[in-house]
């Protein structure tokens, strides 16, 4: 199965707190059975976010955690028009990805961030993901470009 599918991209994340933005991002993974305790999974996001903002430079936020709660392995993607801190020096995400791994998973975790975050250093990527509008190209494309790379 795919870290992403076009059910775990959310396009219109209207809030500029980033732990709603989260919440909302965390709930299509409770939705499609990947993450068996919403409240769980956010308390073990919450807690990865209180050592380190998760923000990087050119407008992107990768929230993430290892959590017994999640099933399976996932990418949620979220686009903010307005932006949202997340704690980067340059100013607010308005990409942000929520991975989420089953506990035990590390060596997912950390090859999922290393290819995601090397991919978003090209500025045509992040370009992309500005302006899709079509969840399942967009899926298709974080596929490719995380997955399969």
């Amino acid at each position: 199965m795919s870290l992403v599918t076009p059910h775990q991209v959310v396009l219109n994340l209207d809030t500029t707190d980033r732990t709603i933005a989260i919440r909302t991002l965390a709930e299509t993974l409770v939705r499609d059975d990947r993450v068996g305790d919403l409240e769980g999974l956010l308390s073990d996001v919450q807690r990865r976010e209180e050592q380190m903002a998760t923000g990087l430079p050119g407008g992107i936020a990768i929230p993430h955690s290892r959590s017994p709660h999640v099933n399976e392995p996932s990418i949620v993607f979220g686009r903010s028009d307005a932006g949202i801190d997340w704690g980067a020096t340059d100013g607010p995400a308005r990409l942000i990805f929520l991975i989420a791994v089953p506990e035990g998973g590390e060596s997912d975790q950390l090859a999922v961030l290393a290819q995601l975050a090397r991919r978003l250093a090209k500025p045509s990527l992040r370009e992309q993901l500005l302006t899709m509008s079509d969840p399942q190209e967009i899926a298709g494309l974080l596929d490719d470009q995380v997955v399969r790379s």
